[in-house]
């Protein structure tokens, strides 16, 4: 059997005519005379993990069109390769149906062997992404190693993430990421985008950490022209930037309850409603949250809202510490080491034992983010072929430790502006070591503010 169609058109001759002409191919095919009957044929197949290879949408058809019907059930319908058809094509609508997850688009009245080839063109676009994605798996489990986008680890805990991430690149629908700062919630959030159907369309990254709560409705949602002072032009907001693709929310946990209650109509709505406008515009943009907090614990707490929190976690995809699996280490080193002799002109070949062992008994706070920084940092100082003790931060080989065993902090020199770099380092490190990354309860304990911390820990590539 060539594959199972579902052909959805309100006109009763085209799906007699094209019922013929595909069972005489070998199509097993279904037929629905509107869109809410084929979106729940398409969702029972679905909810059997039998879907329907292709879908034949018509355009124009009562009620709701097919763009819209797309649209609005990408997360059912594009798990089948899609066709539009339409009497009334333009290239605008071929674009609009293709950026919202469609294959391809054909105008009527089409040739019977027009059909035929499109169906053959998306088989094989179909079948030469599945066979993609089988190649690189069975790669990375030759090499001994899991892979996902940029991402490498040989650990049963990140071999889980991944799985779970490959899944969720599937299905337009809502991931929340949990993790500590550092673990690399973006590069999953980003792998996941360019695994999916979005992959040509952008991704926008916001730290709703670094954004000030008085401008956050007007860099989200956008605003008019005199919407308040200094709006001397109408501007986008980041959910239509980010309109066919996906907007990674950074932070979610940061976000003030005044702007949880928007961002959940959004999400509720499909639409946006820029600062001074009194109308609404419709968007299509799948939403990645993370957090480095607890956000069961800030619910119960009334910081975060519950409603808000349903919302978002939908597919949740929880990120391990760096200390907690050690097996990873090595090769991520490897992988660093590999990155930044092409980046720097470098010849570095490896990590020595006696630093290795270093590697794997540090705590890391800082995650995988804080590995890189020091594997950058080891290339460039190390003056050998391969990395030793000395070209570690401090931190790890233990001549200036930021958790000395007497208590007393011992710089360098007698430089007092370098002192006091350092020491702002050593305090940073433990107030995150101390709140598990959660950078606005570090900033309490500092007792400095939120954009100064963000900037310091950028000053010290903590970030």
């Amino acid at each position: 059997m060539a594959g199972k169609i579902l052909i959805i058109d309100d006109e009763k001759n085209m799906r007699h005519m094209l019922t013929a002409l595909l069972e005489k191919e070998g199509y097993a095919v279904d037929t629905a005379a509107s869109g809410g009957t084929g979106v729940k044929m398409a969702a029972r197949a679905l909810k059997l993990d039998a879907p329907y290879d292709f879908i034949l949408l018509d355009v124009k058809m009562p009620g709701v069109d097919g763009i819209s019907l797309l649209k609005e059930n990408g997360r059912v319908l594009t798990r089948s390769m899609v066709i539009m058809m339409s009497a009334y094509g333009t290239i605008d609508t071929a674009v609009s149906a293709m950026r919202h997850g469609a294959f391809d688009f054909i105008s009527k009245p089409f040739k019977p062997d027009e059909v035929s080839l499109l169906l053959q063109r998306a088989a094989e676009h179909r079948d030469l992404k599945n066979e993609n994605l089988y190649l690189k798996d069975q790669l990375g489990r030759m090499e001994g190693r899991f892979r996902f986008s940029s991402m490498v680890a040989k650990s049963d805990a990140m071999k889980s993430v991944f799985a779970l991430a490959r899944k969720a690149a599937r299905y337009p629908t809502t991931v929340l990421i949990f993790g500590g700062s550092g673990t690399g919630k973006e590069l999953i959030a980003r792998g996941i985008h360019g695994e999916s159907d979005r992959a040509q369309r952008p991704m926008v990254p916001v730290n709703c950490g670094g954004i000030p709560e008085t401008l956050m409705e007007s860099e989200l949602f956008g605003h008019k022209k005199g919407a308040f002072t200094g709006a001397v032009c109408d501007k986008k907001g980041l959910f239509e930037e980010a309109d066919g693709g996906t907007l990674f929310l950074d932070e979610i946990g940061e976000l003030p309850l005044s702007m949880q209650v928007k961002l959940l109509r959004v999400l509720q709505e499909g639409e946006v409603r820029p600062v001074g406008d009194v109308r609404t515009r419709k968007i299509d943009v799948r939403v990645i949250a993370a957090t480095s907090r607890n956000l069961r614990e800030e619910v119960a707490k009334g910081a975060f809202r519950e409603d808000l929190y349903f919302r978002l976690n939908v597919l949740s995809i929880a990120l391990p510490p760096l200390a907690g699996r050690q097996e990873d280490i090595p090769l991520l080193c490897d992988h660093f080491l590999k990155t930044f002799n092409h980046k720097l002109g470098c010849q570095v070949t490896g990590v020595s034992p006696a630093a290795m062992k270093l590697l794997l008994a540090y705590p890391w706070p800082g995650n995988v983010r804080e590995l890189e920084n020091a594997m950058e940092r080891s290339v460039v100082l190390t003056d050998r072929e391969r990395i030793e003790p000395a070209s570690l931060p401090s931190a790890i080989n233990g001549s200036q430790s930021g958790r000395p065993v007497n208590g007393n902090f011992s710089p360098e020199g007698f430089s007092l502006k370098a002192a006091v770099r350092k020491l702002e380092e050593v305090m940073i490190r433990r107030a995150l070591e101390e709140t598990g990354g959660n950078r606005t309860q570090a900033s309490k304990l500092l007792e400095i503010s939120h954009p100064s911390l963000l900037s310091k820990m950028k000053l010290h590539h903590l970030r």
